[in-house]
């Protein structure tokens, strides 16, 4: 009986905070069904992806334009933001309520919330 609890434990201790209660955004359908018709926006940051493949907006007065396409189960988006190219990163996306989490480098990196509206 140990056992079990032990396992239960261990993976549950193995489930990252920050992903709690987000779902993985798998497909490009799924995606467009969040976004389309949508801005993405945090304080400072306002953006349009629109299903052609492009991203445009503001974040902190600077413009902001790039494409983007859905490559496997991931997000990959090549931005720049004023005169500074971010260049091409394929990012894992996830959903809870009206928030998107992207996390870049195909899931290994740094995570960016961004809400709905």
């Amino acid at each position: 009986m140990i056992r079990p609890l032990f396992a239960a434990a261990l993976a549950l201790a193995a489930t990252p905070l920050w992903a709690e209660g987000f779902q993985r955004v798998e497909t490009r359908a799924g995606f467009l069904g969040l976004v389309e018709g949508r801005s993405l926006t945090r304080f400072g940051i306002s953006l349009d992806v629109a299903p052609g493949g492009t991203i445009a907006g503001q974040a902190f007065g600077r413009q902001v334009r790039g494409a983007w396409r859905w490559e496997g189960r991931y997000f990959c988006r090549d931005m720049v933001v004023g005169s500074e190219r971010l260049g091409d990163n394929c990012q894992l996306v996830q959903v809870r309520g009206q928030t998107l989490r992207f996390t870049a480098d195909r899931g290994a990196g740094d995570t960016a919330d961004l809400r709905l509206k």
